[in-house]
């Protein structure tokens, strides 16, 4: 049976090709939430939270370090970069917010290494024009030696022979850097320039999932997030133009070491329009370029990568695709964000099919060859030409943009509940 508070536990994830807004919504969420759980990815995830108009960016922490009486994990599938973490933490301190009393990393994630970052720029320069757009933070080489069962952990850190295992791995993989043409690293200075960000990791590893199931036996109410989107997923998504883990309901059971029966409520995070960063096939893409509708609605929408400042891909919401990422995880409501960027226009074409070879398809194909030709079939919807900038109530939207929500529900099958109409947290109706 599912614990009693399983049913206010809350697994955050977005449905679209990342960037749809996640990291708003689970600050709002955190506030009520005794622990927040980052399941997967790592330092390539890009988190925004605005609240008091300022900026907070976050890489690898959860989105709900904000709220200080929430404890923090980074669960064993997220690959764990130390200077990302180091330097994370110390941003947040200067900033007056110190987590470390309230942060644990699992002793099961995986560490990322100068050597898989050296790698990553490798792989990727060997591919040519056939890149993925890695965010070449060494994601996929970790993920790589995790499943070639060679990489070190965090847990590694406790033991003795840690030290000597390090030096070992960063130079059996350097010979592989070499070996591929990449640029050799220099092992004793990278192992020199590593010691003070394993200094700040080490007194964080914990067996994270013996403290979340005894939360769990305790009756705290935990918030799961994930990091990128379904779209992404590597084995759901537009392979190979995916990131390097499970970015559904999946990688949040195996990335925090809770069940099934502890998730609760799954929430779908949904841009009102569509984005994705990098390489692979994009139904629906507008004209990117200067003065097209892509770029107008880039330039609207400040869409550009929080982790690596690349302009994002721009097109119209597609709910197609959505519809099938919300199959996918059982998703049970959803959150739509940046509504205010669609004031502006009189018409606004919506997907809610595809068209392959004269028939209709109502799934995302495995092939992206084949996604790369389906025509996308458009609902052409009335705009609303008013400002939603900072609107929180429900009637007070216009009622054009209240069509445009039950539209989503309606081509989904899933309620929406929130509904962003701005960047900080006090700009969102709530339903």
């Amino acid at each position: 049976m599912p614990s009693q508070n399983s049913s206010r536990n809350k697994v955050i994830l977005g449905l679209q090709w990342g960037d749809e807004g996640k990291g708003k919504v689970i600050d709002q969420l955190a506030e009520t939430t005794d622990v927040v759980v980052r399941c997967q990815g790592g330092a390539n995830a890009g988190h925004t939270v605005v609240v008091g108009g300022k900026k907070t960016v976050l890489h690898l922490l959860p989105s709900g370090v904000l709220h200080p009486k929430a404890t923090c994990i980074i669960g064993n599938g997220v690959v764990l970069e130390p200077k990302a973490l180091a330097e994370e933490l110390a941003e947040l301190a200067a900033s007056g917010c110190d987590l470390r009393s309230r942060l644990l990393v699992s002793d099961r994630a995986h560490l990322v290494l100068p050597c898989h970052k050296a790698l990553d720029r490798t792989y990727e320069a060997a591919k040519g024009t056939s890149k993925v757009g890695t965010t070449l933070r060494g994601i996929g080489p970790t993920y790589m030696d995790k499943m070639a069962r060679t990489n070190l952990r965090a847990g590694d850190l406790l033991q003795a022979d840690f030290p000597a295992r390090l030096r070992a791995h960063l130079t059996a993989q350097n010979h592989l850097v070499k070996a591929l043409g990449g640029d050799p690293l220099d092992v004793e200075a990278e192992i020199a320039a590593l010691q003070p960000h394993l200094a700040v990791l080490k007194p964080l590893v914990a067996d994270t999932a013996a403290f979340l199931h005894r939360a769990a036996a305790q009756g705290k109410t935990m918030l799961f997030e994930g990091a990128q989107g379904v779209l992404l997923d590597i084995d759901y998504g537009t392979y190979p133009y995916v990131t390097s883990s499970n970015t559904g309901v999946g990688g949040v059971i195996t990335g925090s070491g809770l069940s099934h029966k502890e998730l609760g409520e799954v929430i779908g995070v949904v841009k009102a329009y569509t984005t994705r960063v990098g390489g692979g096939p994009f139904p629906g893409e507008l004209d990117q370029n200067a003065g097209g509708k892509g770029d107008e609605i880039r330039v609207r929408g400040g869409e550009f990568g929080a982790t690596t400042g690349r302009p994002r891909r721009c097109g119209w919401l597609d709910l197609a695709a959505v519809s099938f990422a919300c199959r996918l995880n059982g998703v049970d409501s959803i959150a739509l964000t940046k509504l205010d960027i669609l004031d502006v226009e009189a018409e606004i074409p919506v997907c809610v099919a595809y068209e392959l070879d004269g028939q209709r398809l109502d799934s995302v194909p495995a092939s992206i060859s084949e996604l790369a030709r389906v025509k996308p079939v458009y609902e052409v919807l009335p705009g609303w030409t008013t400002s939603t900038v900072g609107v929180s109530r429900w009637q007070d939207l216009p009622v054009n943009a209240q069509k445009y929500v039950a539209f989503v529900e309606k081509i989904t099958g899933v309620p929406v509940k929130w509904i962003g109409t701005g960047p900080g947290r006090e700009a969102t109706v709530c339903r």
